[in-house]
């Protein structure tokens, strides 16, 4: 039983660093851009590194459960909006809200 257990543990253990670590790397943005994702102090900095907009850091996001929840900010309007990110595999749906009600949502696919 302890072995079980054990073994258990450090499934979820393996699972919690995997998914905690799943945000953090270069990501292609839905206009075929790449954002890289790393940590920065106890949060996540993204940053574009290709583009128009290369260097511009266009969110800083927390984890927070079984998402991420910051700020995205829109490089072509430099307006920053409440967001948030999810990770599945390797898609990223990042979501900016203004006043919680205008939301737009993004798909970005891991490289």
């Amino acid at each position: 039983m302890k072995k079980i257990l054990s073994i258990t543990c450090l499934i979820l253990l393996s699972f919690t660093t995997i998914s905690n670590a799943s945000i953090v790397g270069n990501w292609r943005t839905e206009s075929g851009e790449t954002a890289n994702i790393s940590s920065c102090d106890d949060s996540y900095c993204i940053k574009l590194t290709t583009g128009t907009y290369q260097g511009k850091q266009i969110g800083k996001v927390k984890e927070s459960k079984d998402k991420y929840i910051g700020t995205v900010t829109d490089p072509e309007e430099d307006k920053t909006y409440s967001g948030s990110a999810t990770v599945t595999g390797s898609s990223l749906k990042l979501k900016g809200c203004a006043l919680k009600i205008f939301c737009k949502t993004q798909t970005w696919t891991k490289m």
